[in-house]
């Protein structure tokens, strides 16, 4: 009877009438009442931006950094809304929880990074308010980002109730590492290698690995995909391919840093796709292709490319990441996911292992050994200080130690990424938050009306 053993032995309640809605209700509740006594417009985004402009004796408009930075941050709001969500709608049977609870945390999370990140970075230290703009916005989308990522661990397998509280704790988390790395160690992370896709990937992973289901082979009918759901699953591949240069750069120092980190990326993604596909082939039988591979691998130059993108690493140097990243993922999707199931009880339904924390992890250790051998015949003094900004306390810092508070960037995000996994994942682990039962998960008519 040993192999008929169900998970009837601790039964649920898959009913979350009154638990989501009260989640729901009373957190925005809460964010309006948080928004009100600490969020403020910022000096550019104020009505008395003008007044402003003309004491300064400046005509001119397009010094609003509005111009600058919302083109980006389109690209980015995109990524998170329609690249994540479609790219988790690979699941048969679970497209609407996919891109639904997508939705559901990522308007959650960012409203909470506006004041997590806020009473961190945009404190007014004369009135205590938080003031907001453009760039505000742009990182908090890099913030849920974190969060997205996590959640591809658990897809399908844990209820709307305990993604908010996923998230609430991962947006705190993340606020609290990023200012670390970024401000108290002083190391440079425009596309969050180290910070969003580290953290959040093996935040993510501790997760799912305290909320290991013995059985859940029960509900193997609904794990895999179909055509169509890979064919949508795609569609959010190809959003996140085409708009991850945006994502890279949306925050770089303008003008050169921001136009190399563009580059950059441009190229690592390209290369990553060869690859992917190259591996891919070989892997099979006949040469055939996986979907799993192009859907999630050859994304991972994006990922590595986060740290060192505002770098002189070089265009052929872009593309030597590229070239490896799309080897280490696909071979994660090959050998390590069904190895990390079977010994280490880590069910990591949509491979952020692989597409995130290994690639996330590869680009700290880019970023720190291309930091480490900067140099001013490469860079120029000007363009050494401007890259790295190594001003105020920061002056006198050398390349070489920058490289290694980058290398320490990389063990914080680490750091906060499995003992924050650790914390969330024995809450979530608590037998109130209305998660389904094995044979259950993977599939949409245990939360959705499906017609």
């Amino acid at each position: 009877m040993g192999n008929c053993q169900t998970s009837s032995s601790r039964p649920k309640s898959t009913d979350i009438r009154i638990s989501l809605p009260a989640v729901c209700i009373v957190w925005q509740t809460a964010m309006i009442i948080l928004f009100g006594v600490f969020v403020r417009y910022n000096d550019e985004t104020d009505a008395h931006w003008g007044e402003h402009m003309r004491q300064k004796n400046i005509t001119s408009h397009v010094e609003n950094d509005f111009y600058y930075r919302y083109p980006s941050f389109q690209d980015v709001h995109v990524m998170i809304f329609v690249g994540f969500g479609f790219l988790m709608t690979f699941l048969k049977r679970y497209s609407f929880g996919g891109v639904g609870f997508n939705f559901l945390i990522a308007a959650f999370g960012i409203q909470w990074a506006l004041l997590m990140q806020g009473w961190f970075h945009s404190l007014d230290p004369v009135d205590g308010t938080i003031k907001i703009g453009v760039e505000n916005m742009i990182n908090a989308d890099f913030c849920v980002a974190g969060c997205l990522i996590a959640y591809g661990a658990c897809l399908g397998k844990v209820s709307p109730v305990q993604l908010m509280v996923m998230t609430l704790f991962g947006v705190t988390l993340f606020a609290v590492e990023e200012y670390i790395i970024l401000n108290l160690i002083h190391a440079k992370d425009a596309g969050g290698s180290m910070t969003i896709h580290t953290f959040g990937g093996y935040y993510g992973l501790v997760i799912s690995w305290i909320l290991y289901r013995p059985y859940l082979h029960q509900s193997k009918r609904f794990q895999g995909s179909v055509y169509h759901s890979d064919l949508f699953a795609m569609i959010g591949t190809l959003f996140l391919w085409m708009f991850w240069p945006s994502f890279n750069s949306a925050i770089a120092n303008h003008g050169d840093g921001q136009h190399r980190a563009a580059l950059n990326t441009y190229l690592c993604l390209a290369a990553s796709v060869l690859t992917t596909f190259a591996i891919s082939s070989l892997s099979k039988k006949g040469g055939k292709l996986d979907m799993v591979h192009v859907q999630n691998a050859t994304l991972a130059g994006g990922v590595a490319m986060g740290t060192a993108a505002e770098f002189m690493i070089t265009p052929y140097g872009s593309l030597i990441v590229g070239f490896c990243c799309g080897i280490l993922s696909t071979f994660g999707y090959l050998v390590l996911s069904p190895l990390m199931e079977k010994h280490l009880k880590i069910q990591d339904t949509c491979g952020i292992h692989n597409l995130h924390a290994m690639p996330g992890f590869l680009g700290g250790v880019v970023g720190a050994i291309t930091a480490a051998t900067a140099s001013e015949s490469v860079y120029g003094r000007e363009g050494l200080v401007n890259t790295f900004n190594f001003v105020g306390e920061f002056a006198n810092r050398t390349v070489n130690k920058q490289g290694a508070h980058q290398a320490a960037g990389l063990c914080v995000a680490l750091l906060f990424g499995l003992g924050g996994g650790a914390l969330v994942g024995g809450i979530l682990k608590l037998p109130i938050w209305g998660d389904p039962e094995d044979e259950n998960c993977f599939d949409d008519e245990t939360y959705w009306e499906v017609r």
